[in-house]
């Protein structure tokens, strides 16, 4: 058995849009994270484990809401009281979970399958999600994370970087095509490329 991204016969590689006499490097950037692990992790109420004393790849967990801590492989988010996920691309991220979390004080859900995740780069990045979602991005700082919805549909948006603008941009598996084919007419105006 194979494994299918969940956008693997929708994104196209290539340039796009209104791309003419532009230089390639000025064009916006969409592409599909492959393969990332993504957990979501909640602490029990009745769980008097102190949050402070854990930590993932050497990041703590985030205290405030949108508030993210990240290194080169994972991010830990704040996803709600009491609840994060962590976002990684290291293969050892599930033994290191394991070991972290147990079963009497969290519940750890292995959401990895279930999301289709979208990096969307460029000078134009944020004017193309403007388009569709209702969040004031102005305010938005690196390493903010929040849930809202994009053209009805619900994502949760992770500032990754502001140089040029980069955004992470998840959904559940199933919304995935339309949510590609809608940031991808957003993205028209500017011109992108399919990377």
């Amino acid at each position: 058995m194979t494994a299918t991204t969940p956008l693997e016969s929708v994104h196209k590689k290539g340039i796009f849009g209104d791309h003419h006499k532009k230089n390639e490097k000025d064009l916006m950037r969409i592409s599909e994270l492959k393969y990332l692990k993504i957990f979501q992790i909640v602490q029990y109420k009745k769980s008097n484990t102190q949050i402070s004393t854990f930590n993932i790849e050497d990041l703590e967990f985030p205290k405030a809401p949108l508030e993210v801590k990240s290194n080169k492989n994972t991010r830990i988010l704040w996803n709600g009281p009491r609840t994060w996920l962590i976002i990684s691309d290291k293969e050892n991220i599930v033994d290191l979970i394991k070991k972290k979390f147990t079963e009497e004080n969290f519940a750890v859900t292995d959401i990895s399958h279930s999301r289709a995740v979208i990096q969307v780069k460029g000078l134009q990045a944020k004017e193309v999600l403007k388009k569709g979602c209702p969040i004031n991005l102005n305010n938005f700082k690196v390493n903010h994370c929040a849930g809202t919805v994009f053209n009805g549909i619900t994502i949760l948006v992770d500032f990754i970087d502001n140089n040029p603008d980069t955004y992470n941009l998840l959904t559940l598996r199933s919304f995935g095509e339309s949510f590609y084919h809608h940031v991808a007419d957003a993205s028209l105006e500017y011109g992108y490329v399919g990377v």
